[in-house]
């Protein structure tokens, strides 16, 4: 008989990170923020998974978008397998955004419409900022099961780890926050 699922504890604005192991390989040592969650189910961005091959400049280009003076290089994430033709921009709550822009807490909001790339382009836009196509999505209860399997740890968003440019870093250092050291996790389950 399972447990029920705690649908109470909004994880909305955690960063999740992926356990050692992780049975899906998109989600191998990722760090995701939640940008929200409820009983319908959560969403969220991975945060640390560049995508090599694409650049802002790529993305204004495909839209049209004039670069002007001022604007600055926004990086662009893997955000998830769902929908990975869509984009996002996860950023600072400076830019007061348009009907587009989602508040997810004090530190982060979340904008979908091609305003805020304009906003961008021109120099006009937040202070800190990155660019996700795609992103994670678990349905109702699905990603609570998945943090009682122990695929992902919790922890508070961090805006210093979610736009700090090393991402090769954010996973070790989302661990720390919970002063977890990496070399200590394992890639085995077990029970006591």
């Amino acid at each position: 008989m399972s447990e029920p699922v705690d649908t109470d504890h909004d994880l909305t604005g955690q960063m999740l990170i992926a356990m050692p192991g992780m049975a899906d390989p998109r989600f191998d040592h990722s760090v995701v923020l939640l940008c929200a969650h409820s009983i319908d189910g959560a969403m969220g961005l991975i945060v640390n998974k560049r995508v090599p091959t694409l650049s802002l400049d790529d993305l204004l280009e495909q839209l049209e978008i004039e670069r002007g003076m001022g604007s600055m290089d926004v990086a662009v994430y893997f955000g998830g397998p769902v929908e990975s033709g869509r984009g996002f921009v996860l950023h600072s709550t400076d830019y007061p955004g348009a009907q587009g822009t989602m508040a997810i807490n004090a530190r982060f909001g979340m904008t979908a419409t091609k305003d805020i790339l304009v906003d961008i382009a021109r120099g006009e836009g937040p202070a800190t900022a990155l660019t996700a196509l795609g992103y994670a999505g678990w349905g109702p209860g699905q990603l609570e099961s998945e943090l009682k399997q122990n695929a992902w740890l919790t922890v508070e968003g961090d805006a210093a780890i979610v736009f700090d440019p090393d991402d090769g870093g954010k996973w070790a250092r989302a661990l720390r926050k919970l002063g977890i050291e990496p070399s200590m996790l394992s890639s085995g389950g077990g029970r006591a």
